[in-house]
């Protein structure tokens, strides 16, 4: 089992940064790759990025790229979301997720095995 909790969302104008950061229990996260998904209200959740157990390897939806920066620090068995250059559009609930069932380039939320509860990120204009 995997204990997943996100923290660091919160409300930014547009052009500004956050850190969303994803803190994990189990014996399994530091052999599992783990990825960020983001849902906005009325629309399906979302792929954000994604990065394998040893950090090496990373993949990120084209509308993130060059933006945001996943990372992990198994030490601390923990994943971030390093997200500059915010939009309106980034608007969402951001979860979470692990053991996804294809590795780092697995895009598909049903995929993962566990989630977060998610944590809101609003950008004003």
């Amino acid at each position: 089992q995997v204990q997943l909790v996100e923290s660091g969302g919160g409300l930014v104008q547009a052009g500004n940064s956050l850190r969303l950061s994803c803190a994990a229990s189990g014996r399994t996260f530091s052999s599992s790759a783990m990825g960020w998904f983001r849902q906005a209200p009325g629309k399906e959740r979302e792929f954000v990025a994604a990065i394998s157990w040893s950090g090496g390897s990373t993949y990120y939806a084209d509308s993130v790229k060059g933006r945001f920066t996943i990372s992990r620090d198994n030490a601390k068995n923990t994943v971030y979301l390093q997200m500059n250059n915010l939009k309106p559009e980034d608007t969402a609930v951001y979860y979470c997720a692990a053991d996804p069932k294809f590795g780092v380039r697995t895009t598909t939320p049903r995929e993962y095995r566990y989630w977060g509860q998610g944590t809101q990120v609003t950008v004003s204009s």
